[in-house]
């Protein structure tokens, strides 16, 4: 700490080199799960509520002190999570049972904690994983569902969810993804390494799962929509590689709507001992 004068969080919660959590301050990590259909996205906006707005007003109610979390992964307007995990530091002294009911009673209905333990002032909700998995679900039938419009993307036509899991196989490994990356997008690079991707079928249902060390923005939703256009038998299933090799958004079809979207995994080192729960959602066969 420089003489005389505290230092000051930098951006994302991250703690300046050199400098360590002052004592008695605590690390608290805990794991989110939100309907994101009430919200415009996880970040805090001055305009409508969001999901971390929310969250850091009930904190701070539980704390008696103003809480400010950091995230794995900020989520859209309209995408849901059900292991959203953040961090944030504390001097209060709560015990986990008392975090999460505490906590859970101050939030609206669309927003719940899973878990809250206190962790290493080394862990860090983004900064530390190693990989986010979400999972994109869409219900494949005539009609359009009246109970789950808010949590399925619809899709009419007759889907072929093994030639969709055949195009997916393209997308593995660590790539240029500007095809598939959001003309708003802020990172640095284009390149992300996807670790692993499948798409199945339960019932009406046909399920995207995917995984890597981290997401464009829209990038998932991007995949979608190209996967879409090969299940439909609009394109071979070879297709989506060739988009990826193009490095050409505008060569790629429109981006999927938010409404099917879950991040439902954050992977972090064995050393931080972070909870694993089930990815769900609930109303999917749990492999």
């Amino acid at each position: 700490m420089t003489q005389g004068k505290p230092w000051e969080y930098l951006p994302n919660g991250l703690v300046p080199e050199g400098e360590v959590l002052p004592e008695g301050v605590k690390r608290i990590a805990a794991a989110v799960e939100y309907d994101g259909s009430a919200f415009c996205g996880w970040q805090r906006q001055t305009h409508s509520p969001s999901v971390q707005f929310h969250v850091e007003a009930a904190l701070t109610q539980v704390a008696n002190e103003r809480i400010t979390v950091a995230c794995a992964g900020r989520t859209d307007t309209g995408v849901h999570a059900t292991n959203q995990v953040i961090h944030f530091d504390t001097r209060a002294d709560r015990n986990p049972r008392n975090w999460v009911l505490g906590v859970n009673a101050n939030l609206p209905f669309g927003i719940r904690l899973h878990w809250a333990e206190e962790k290493s002032p080394l862990f860090h909700a983004r900064f530390a994983a190693r990989a986010r998995t979400y999972r994109y679900l869409i219900v494949n039938q005539p009609q359009r569902s009246a109970l789950f419009y808010h949590w399925l993307t619809w899709e009419k036509r007759p889907l072929d969810e093994v030639q969709m899991h055949r195009a997916a196989q393209l997308l593995l490994g660590e790539r240029d993804f500007s095809s598939f990356r959001a003309a708003g997008c802020q990172s640095n690079t284009p390149n992300r390494n996807v670790h692993a991707a499948k798409v199945w079928r339960q019932g009406d249902l046909v399920i995207l799962e995917i995984t890597a060390n981290a997401f464009l923005h829209h990038m998932v939703r991007n995949i979608v929509g190209a996967l879409l256009c090969v299940g439909r038998g609009d394109y071979a299933y070879t297709w989506p590689g060739e988009l990826l090799a193009l490095c050409d958004r505008t060569e790629a079809p429109p981006t999927a709507a938010p409404n099917g979207l879950y991040l439902v995994g954050v992977n972090y080192p064995d050393e931080f001992d972070v909870p694993v729960f089930k990815p769900g959602p609930q109303f999917i066969n749990q492999e």
